[in-house]
Parts: structure tokens; sequence; C-alpha cells
């Protein structure tokens, strides 16, 4: 008993311990973006500070992120093992979160070094801005999802007839919903569900 207790100790922590890391390069990364990419930005593509601020947002995003699901990790280590639907939701919401973390970062850091160092077209950068911004939104909207549901001690649990699964984003949302909360496609479910 006491080796799973510690397994699951060393579970979280080293978790914790990848986010915390994450969060400091990625705070490296936003300096170097702010020192050295901006500028490069703004020569290649002629676009001033206000239309760059994407750039600027999305990385405070990440790591705001970063922070968040760093603390998701504590918090998960102290949910009773006896409430595994909390448990089970919790882990639903955290790795949503994180996946759609994984996927925006990678964005914002590969795709911004392609831009700021090879030839790329003003027109791949327009769509490049329009995929950042998108992507700071949804990855805002799971992170706002899993901090209120942390905030109310998961009491977003009930019966399982209770949610309905979007068939686009896979999004868990309240029955009451007609429209997903994350990505705004409808309810499969009939209006007097």
């Amino acid at each position: 008993m006491a080796k799973m207790s510690l397994d699951r100790y060393v579970h979280y922590y080293e978790r914790w311990i990848a986010n915390h890391d994450s969060k400091q390069k990625a705070l490296q990364d936003f300096r170097l973006v702010q020192a050295v990419h901006l500028k490069k930005l703004d020569k290649k593509y002629r676009q001033t500070n206000p239309i760059l601020s994407f750039v600027t947002e999305a990385w405070q995003e990440i790591i705001q992120c970063r922070r968040v699901l760093q603390w998701s990790y504590a918090y998960g280590f102290y949910i009773p093992e006896n409430e595994d639907g909390k448990r089970r939701f919790f882990e639903y919401l955290q790795g949503e979160a994180e996946c759609g973390l994984e996927k925006f970062h990678r964005c914002a850091e590969v795709e911004l070094e392609e831009h700021v160092n090879a030839d790329r077209s003003t027109e791949d950068f327009i769509k490049f801005r329009a995929r950042v911004v998108q992507l700071t939104v949804v990855v805002r909207n799971y992170f706002k999802n899993l901090v209120r549901a942390m905030e109310n001690d998961l009491s977003e649990i009930r019966s399982c007839g209770d949610y309905w699964s979007c068939d686009l984003c896979t999004y868990v949302n309240d029955c009451s919903s007609t429209m997903c909360v994350m990505c705004s496609s409808e309810s499969p479910l009939p209006a007097e569900f």
C-alpha cells in the first residue's frame, strides 16, 4: 500500500515538474519572441506592433495555461480515490486542456519560427495569424472550463445522462446546452431532451 501511495505521489509530482519546466521554457521563448522575432516579423511583413500583438497574446496565454496545468496536478492529487466519477471527469478536462495547449504551443513555436526564418508569403502569414488567434480562444476556453470545474470542486458531476459529447471537438457539455461551450457547434440532442 505504501508503494502504491508513493507511486501515485511520484506520478503527480513528475507531471507538476514537467509543466513547471515547460512554463519556464515558454517564458524564455517569450523573451526571445519579444526581443528578436517581433522585430523580424515587423520588418519582413511590414506589420505594425498592434497587428503583431496576437503573437504576444498567444505566448502570454501559453505561459498562463502552463501555470494552471502545473497546479492542476496538485489539485488532482487531492481528489479522493473513492470519488471515481470526479477523478475521471477531472482527468478528462485536464487531458482536453493539455492536448489543446500542446497543439497551440507547437503552432506558436514552430510555425512562428517558420515565418521568422523562412520565405513565406504575406498570405501565409495572415493564415497563420488567424490560426493562432483561433487557437488562443479555444485553449483559453478549455482552461476556463478546467479552472471553473476545480473552483466548483467538480460539482458538474451528475448522472451520465446529463451530458452530451460534441461530435466536432469532443467536449462534454451539459444537456441543457444547445450549443457546444467549446466550439459552438449545435447539440445532437433533441430540444426537448
